[in-house]
């Protein structure tokens, strides 16, 4: 019989020791996940898996990136309205370029941007230019009509020349 309560004993035994490296098991993993989360994002981590900008880069890399602003001429031309009442827009604008140096080149194909902008400008509708959403397709399209104008002035040089965005100084609708 007392080799029936050692027995015994002893799975009491296991039983308690089992139930602490349970609960170690299952910590244990949690506190490395825990720490990983950590490191992570407290951005200490991606570099050291390679995973961040490497310091080189950042270093070669210019300050702030130059740019250059151009006036446009005020535009004022009717839109596609239905009816016999004529709707109006005036426009006047900047373009934003990407180098400097790309001013006068812009400025050459001046005719051509403000043909392809009034050309556009005529066949958009009123309730189009509505709201924020419209400036931001009007802005849009501008852009890129800008940039096939300037595509042309800017051939034979190594970089092509590129507006980045068209700044509205004023839009009136009437």
């Amino acid at each position: 019989m007392s080799g029936q309560i050692e027995a015994s004993e002893e799975v009491q035994g296991v039983k308690k020791g089992g139930g602490k490296k349970k609960l170690l098991l299952l910590a244990l993993p949690v506190l490395l996940v825990a720490i990983g989360a950590g490191l992570w994002f407290g951005g200490i981590l991606p570099p050291l898996l390679g995973m961040g900008a490497p310091a080189a880069t950042a270093e070669r890399e210019p300050g702030p990136r130059t740019v250059a602003f151009l006036d446009m001429p005020e535009i004022v031309t009717n839109l596609n309205a239905p009816g016999r009442r004529a709707v109006y827009v005036k426009l006047r604008s900047k373009l934003e370029l990407a180098r400097p140096e790309d001013g006068a080149a812009v400025q050459a194909s001046m005719p051509r941007l403000m043909d392809l902008f009034q050309t556009y400008l005529r066949e958009v509708r009123p309730e189009e230019l509505r709201g924020s959403a419209g400036t931001q397709r009007l802005r849009e399209e501008l852009v890129a009509r800008a940039n096939i104008a300037v595509a042309q002035a800017g051939r034979g040089d190594a970089q092509q020349i590129r507006v980045n965005d068209v700044l509205f100084i004023e839009i009136l609708v009437q």
